[in-house]
């Protein structure tokens, strides 16, 4: 496909800004991207659900490869071992026809409990066959959420993983309604029992099968269903379950591909998706019922973080999706190869990439900025991603700003930044491929959105702004969510006059894009009066090469902030080495009180170089050795920190920080 001549703005206004009206603040224009500026996108007749997307391509291309994994013999894992369109196809047939079976009718809740693997899609796509609501159970969730979800959305049947199935027994006792439980695999013996001394039947995914028939007619299907509950982590309260019907999911899907189609070359048969992110969450849902419609392949990894990297290598994708974590590890692992290299190799990969930036600042094409460095230096580095990778794509949460331009140079890819919710069934905006000035955005809406900002006077953002028009994000379309299950008290808290208020803060930029910068809710007051940000002012912090994670906090009885520094492992090593500090392990060098003033004053650096104010400056840190994790329930499953719960396992540091700051200022 031939370069395509790109203008210079890449949105269009479709109605004016509002000024404010008794309680409502102002509202900034109505924004639609480009590729839809003559209306969003519309799902064309004739298509009813997703499963038509399967079916379709099965017609078309039956034995080509669908889904693929390592078989692991003898703790080693093979190559990858694939399954056809045909066959995928014809085990959704038998699985659904199974389903019904089980007394489970179009428009009931099944669950689908695990880690991304061929049975996970195959039990989605059997869902889709017989116009049953699938629900995807957190697979980094515990069995409290689990336990809830089961009740909340009336689950009869649940497929799950084998080493999730103490999860599922523990709830049994408390939901009446889950009857019968499939394993992806064989069903443990004991587990089998337990079970079913509580009245639920259990299956084997081979036993299952053989309940199910290939002649099993077919659910009538309509655009109005629900296709999928997808309940949401979020970082207070219980979960809530966004409703996404068939149409909203099919048009999400037909919208990533025009923005390919338009922007980018479309995926094919010839394209291979590395499926790690978790499937039960909406963003690599979406990627992978798409790679169905355009016929590509999809290979799973392990399941096991330690072996990522050599999934990636075994498959070679085209393909990747990630989030900020992931792709900051691949930068920090090109970067030490690099380093290790020697001092020649180093220099000439500063020369190769500063004149490779150089020429992508300018607006040269990625595959024309520099051919022969591409060859002499970044062939290498994009090994990283198995060699092959053409798309990468980032979301869940802001990818750096200088990891974005590093693997936009190294990976010889085209790199681009969405954002998006459940609500919005997956990506809202995305930016455009060799567009280098949406570098640190998140791009332009898709075609089946159209956006606006709302003043938030408290936090001092203008919608109606001439230079930087700056609000709380509105999205309003035809591939959002139809509101929250059984929650119509959630659901009219949100939209408003149609219009779904997210609870995000972004500027506009100059050439149509959007820019995160705030989260509305995460704002707090100090005692003296002052508001702060809080995202914004971590996000400064967490440029500082000594920061993994950082967590800061402040509330309206305290004058000043304070904060629980994940630090970088490498880095507070190398400083304590060449400090003469001795501190025996990572742990003991975090409780180092010369390590927490170095730490403290290094943010205060950086703090003052970014012009932070100086109640925004931290008085204390506390250093943590481990990385905030789900297991403690410090982060949600997309990495956002849980605030109530991070103040409620700190707490005793929290105010050991406020009593030694005071001390110290005393």
């Amino acid at each position: 496909m031939g370069e395509r001549a790109m203008p210079e703005v890449y949105t269009v206004k479709v109605a004016d800004g509002q000024a404010p009206e008794a309680d409502r603040p102002s509202k900034g224009p109505v924004y639609r991207s480009i590729f839809a500026k003559d209306g969003l996108l519309e799902l064309p007749a004739g298509l009813e659900s997703p499963w038509d997307f399967l079916s379709s391509t099965v017609e078309r291309i039956p034995k080509c490869r669908l889904l693929g994994r390592r078989p692991v013999i003898d703790s080693k894992a093979g190559p990858y071992v694939w399954l056809s369109y045909q066959e995928v196809y014809d085990s959704a047939i038998r699985v659904g026809s199974a389903i019904r079976s089980r007394g489970v009718d179009p428009g009931d809740r099944c669950g689908i409990y695990g880690s991304n693997t061929p049975e996970w899609v195959i039990a989605m796509e059997a869902c889709s066959s017989q116009a049953i609501t699938y629900v995807p159970l957190y697979d980094t969730l515990g069995p409290n959420a689990v336990e809830f979800i089961l009740n909340h959305a009336e689950v009869s049947i649940a497929f799950v993983q084998a080493n999730k199935i103490p999860d599922i027994l523990s709830c049994l006792p408390n939901c009446s309604y889950l009857k019968t439980i499939v394993c992806f695999s064989n069903f443990p013996i004991a587990q089998k029992k337990q079970a079913e001394e509580l009245g639920v039947s259990c299956f084997s995914w081979t036993e299952f099968l053989e309940l199910g028939s290939s002649g099993f007619e077919l659910a009538p299907k309509q655009k109005t269903d629900i296709c999928t509950i997808m309940y949401t982590s979020g970082t207070t309260g219980e979960p809530k379950g966004v409703i996404l019907t068939n149409a909203a999911v099919m048009t999400e899907v037909l919208a990533i591909d025009r923005f390919v189609v338009l922007t980018d070359k479309e995926f094919s048969e010839e394209d291979t998706y590395f499926s790690f992110l978790p499937l039960a969450h909406i963003y690599d849902l979406t990627m992978e019922i798409y790679c169905m419609f355009r016929g590509s392949s999809i290979g799973f990894w392990q399941g096991d973080v330690r072996f990522l990297v050599e999934d990636i290598q075994e498959l070679k994708p085209t393909i990747f999706c990630g989030v900020p974590r992931v792709y900051d590890r691949i930068y920090s692992g090109i970067l030490a190869k690099v380093s290790s290299g020697g001092t020649i190799r180093k220099k000439l990969f500063d020369i190769a990439y500063n004149y490779k930036l150089q020429n992508l600042e300018k607006g040269i094409p990625y595959e024309n900025a520099s051919p022969l460095m591409d060859r002499l230096v970044f062939d290498q580095t994009k090994l990283a991603f198995g060699g092959r990778v053409r798309i990468l794509s980032s979301g869940a949460a802001p990818l750096s700003r200088h990891v974005e331009e590093f693997l936009r140079v190294t990976t010889c890819s085209s790199l681009s930044q969405g954002y998006g919710l459940t609500e919005s069934c997956g990506g809202c905006t995305t930016s455009v491929k060799n567009v280098f000035s949406m570098a640190g955005t998140v791009g332009v809406p898709m075609p089946s959105i159209e956006m606006r900002l709302e003043s938030v006077p408290e936090m001092g953002y203008d919608a109606l702004s001439s230079t930087y028009p700056r609000g709380e994000i509105l999205l309003r379309g035809t591939s959002l969510f139809s509101g929250y299950y059984k929650r119509p008290d959630l659901t009219n808290d949100v939209l408003v006059d149609g219009w779904f208020h997210t609870g995000d803060i972004g500027e506009w930029q100059p050439d149509g894009a959007l820019k995160i910068i705030d989260r509305k809710k995460n704002i707090f007051k100090l005692s003296q009066g002052e508001y702060v940000a809080v995202e914004n002012v971590e996000s400064v912090y967490r440029r500082n090469p000594l920061v993994t994670s950082i967590w800061v906090y402040g509330n309206s009885f305290e004058s000043f902030l304070v904060a629980v520094v994940v630090p970088d492992k490498t880095a507070l090593e190398e400083w304590a080495a060449s400090s003469s500090v001795e501190a025996g392990d990572f742990p003991s060098l975090c409780q180092n009180l010369k390590s927490r003033e170095f730490v403290l004053d290094e943010l205060n650096k950086t703090a003052r170089e970014h012009k932070l104010r100086g109640f925004e400056m931290l008085k204390a840190v506390y250093l943590e050795p481990n990385l905030f994790d789900m297991g403690r329930d410090l982060i949600t499953p997309t990495f956002k920190l849980k605030r109530p719960q991070l103040l409620k396992y700190y707490k005793d540091c929290i105010d050991l920080l406020y009593k030694e700051a005071k001390e110290a200022k005393a």
